[in-house]
Parts: structure tokens; C-alpha cells; sequence
């Protein structure tokens, strides 16, 4: 899951298949088959695919998007850089993005398939893959509105897949019970993006006078946030702001709680995070305990602790398991408001800085992207 939106410091073009014949179609040295939008919440395909890019050229295809009539069996190709494209098809399901491939994929024979979600699994024979990796960041089958035909696409994936990297602890246990190899990989950091919230950036103008404490969240605002917690304790707590930073994905804007403290400012881009998390006293991770938190390990943890602010969590058990030591772990309103009111009080959170340096010393993005690649790389040895 997770972080927020945009991709960062990118040139974006666009083309389809009126582009020459010199231009497509191209060889590419794997293909990465995405749920998520690229341009859209800047998580872990984003981290990972960027950075094995600069050693590769890379095709990553999205689900399909809406189109008009005459637009049919063709896709917008965006050229992120030299190396790394995103295939956007206009086609009416995922097994018909077969059909659109040999516009843009000039190899069949594609060193590496990378799958963030089984529902692209029909797409396996469409190549001759020399290795399948499947990125498990999240378990998909258990999100609101999942097909059921997804848990034996999934079987499906597995059964093909010689590589199964995990984004959690809970999600390798999961899949190491049906996988011989299977690598636990939490999602990590860019710990000097968010670090710069230490620094004197500046704050926000929409945040910037709000009444202090200011209690916030980024990330996408679905059916994992527990927003009845959120509205009890801000009702408990008239004089806290809840700021509330991102997208809404699968819940209408009336299913909102509203009040005067409680604030949802939209999307903000990646790059602006820092900044806006530099204005939270407290950062906050109000998840539901639910069958689609069942398996998260939050990517938001480890970036709230670059940022050095205090967090408060439900009690997901990725986060209990790893993080009880310097996360403060609520079950109910009142827990809620015990917590907020403890950690404002600067003395009681002065020594957190000194655990989260202890854990953000050893992950990063790049150290998770490279060591994932030596896996590959021993294994198609």
C-alpha cells in the first residue's frame, strides 16, 4: 500500500500506434505487469521499477483504461525516460491486452516477467519468460470489491512464478506455506526525501495555522482507514487537528466523518510530503482491523520515522511485531486520545528519534532493489 501521489521530477510524453515504425516496436528486457496506476500513488513499484531501470529497459504495463469507440486496441505508451516506459492499453479486459502487445513489445522473449497482481496472469503465455517474479505488496484477494476468480489466478501465478518476493512479514508467512522461494522484502525508505522534514523547509500555507497539536496521515484513504476511530476522537479532542492527505479509492466522499477539526486536504504530490509532514506534531496510522489489513506492513512507518514525528497505530500486526518498541499502539478512542496527549508532551517523546535511527539503518530502497536483483541474478544463473 501507500505512499501518495505523483511521480517525482518526471518528463511524461505520450504516443500510440500511429507512432512510426522506427520508434516501435522495441525490445525490452522486462516486462512489469501493474494494478496501480504509475502517476498516481508514488509506492513501492514506483521505488523499485525506477531504480532496476537504470540497469534495464523496462515496459510496465497498467491495467486497462476507458476509451472512446474509435480509440479501441491501442494504448498510450508514456516515456518516462530512455529506459522505462508505461503501457497504459485501451481494451476491454486484461486478457485483451494481448492483443495490443506487438505494437509496442518487439521480443517475445522477455528475460524477465514482474507481476504486482495475479490478475495479469493470463498474460504469461503471451511471453516466453526466461523468469517470473511475483512482488506480493499486498493481498489482493482480500480487498473490497476483489473478483473471485482472482485466488485461482493467483494459484495460477504461483504455480509459474520462480520468484516470490513478499511486502511484509505476515505476507511471507502467507505464501511461503504454497512457495519453495519465497523472500520477505518489507517496503522501505527514502530516508533523505523524508529527513528533509528535520530541516527548515517550509510548511504548507494550508496547514501552516492550524491549531496546534496537528495529528496527520498521508496515504490513500480507502476501506483500510478505521474512520469511525478518526471521527470518535476528534470529537474527544475539539482542540486537535486531524489533517487527512490523500486520495480517496472505494469510499464516497459522504462516507467522510466531518468535523471542524477534521481536515482532508486531497491529493499532495510526493515531493511536497516532506514538507507537509514537517507541520504534523504527530503522525497517525487510524487502520481498520480488517480482512484488507490483514497482511499490510505500512510503507508510511519507516517515512514518519525519517521525518523524526512521534506515530500512533492501530494495532496491525506487521507494526506490533516490528515497531511495538517506539510506536504508540491504540485499539480504541480513548487509547486515541491517551496517545496524542502523551506524545505532545515533548519529554515523553524525546528518545524515539534515537530507536527510529537504530531501524532506518538498515533498509533503504536502493539496498531492497539491489539485493532483490543479486536473487534474480543467482538465480538465472
Amino acid at each position: 500500500m501507500q505512499t501518495n501521489v505523483h511521480t517525482p521530477k518526471n518528463k511524461v510524453t505520450e504516443s500510440n500506434s500511429s507512432t512510426s515504425s522506427n520508434e516501435l516496436p522495441q525490445n525490452y528486457d522486462m516486462v512489469v505487469f501493474c494494478h496501480l496506476r504509475w502517476q498516481f500513488v508514488y509506492q513501492r513499484p514506483q521505488h523499485l521499477i525506477s531504480r532496476m531501470s537504470k540497469n534495464m529497459k523496462v515496459l510496465l504495463i497498467e491495467e486497462p483504461i476507458a476509451f472512446d469507440a474509435h480509440q479501441e486496441n491501442i494504448a498510450n505508451l508514456i516515456i518516462i525516460n530512455d529506459n522505462l516506459h508505461i503501457l497504459q492499453p485501451r481494451v476491454h479486459s486484461i486478457e485483451a491486452i494481448a492483443s495490443v502487445l506487438p505494437q509496442y513489445i518487439k521480443n517475445k522473449n522477455v528475460s524477465t516477467g514482474w507481476f504486482y497482481s495475479a490478475s495479469f496472469s493470463p498474460l504469461i503465455e503471451s511471453f516466453e519468460f526466461e523468469t517470473i517474479i511475483y512482488d506480493c505488496m499486498d493481498e489482493l484477494t482480500l480487498f473490497r470489491g476483489a473478483p473471485e476468480h482472482l485466488i485461482h489466478q493467483e494459484k495460477y501465478l504461483m504455480a509459474n512464478a520462480h520468484i516470490i518476493f513478499t511486502g511484509g512479514k505476515s505476507l511471507y508467512e502467507s505464501k511461503k506455506q504454497n512457495h519453495s522461494n519465497v523472500y520477505c522484502f518489507p517496503s522501505s525508505v527514502d530516508e533523505t526525501h523524508f529527513a528533509q522534514a528535520l530541516n527548515g523547509i517550509e510548511i504548507p500555507a494550508d496547514i501552516a495555522n492550524l491549531q496546534s497539536p496537528i495529528v496527520g496521515y498521508f496515504g490513500v484513504i480507502d476501506e483500510r482507514i478505521d474512520l469511525k476511530l478518526l471521527h470518535e476522537t476528534a470529537l474527544k479532542l475539539p482542540k486537535v487537528s486531524f489533517v487527512m492527505i490523500g486520495p480517496l479509492a472505494k469510499i464516497d466522499e459522504a462516507d467522510l466523518p466531518k468535523e471542524e477539526n477534521i481536515y482532508y486536504l486531497g491529493m499532495r504530490s510526493y515531493n511536497e510530503l516532506p514538507n507537509y509532514i514537517k507541520g504534523f506534531d504527530i503522525a497517525i496510522m487510524p487502520f481498520a482491523i480488517n480482512d484488507a489489513t490483514k497482511y499490510i506492513s505500512p510503507t508510511k512507518t519507516l517515512e514518519y520515522m525519517a521525518a523524526g514525528k512521534p506515530i500512533i497505530s492501530t494495532k496491525i500486526t506487521d507494526v506490533v511485531r516490528d515497531y511495538s518498541n517506539c510506536v504508540s499502539l491504540i485499539e480504541t478512542a480513548d487509547d486515541f486520545c491517551n496517545a496524542i496527549t502523551l506524545l505532545f508532551d515533548k519529554r515523553a517523546s524525546a528518545l524515539i528519534p534515537l530507536k527510529y535511527t537504530e531501524i532506518l539503518k538498515n533498509t533503504s530502497w536502493d539496498s531492497t532493489a539491489a539485493r532483490m536483483q543479486e536473487i534474480i541474478k543467482e538465480f538465472s544463473k
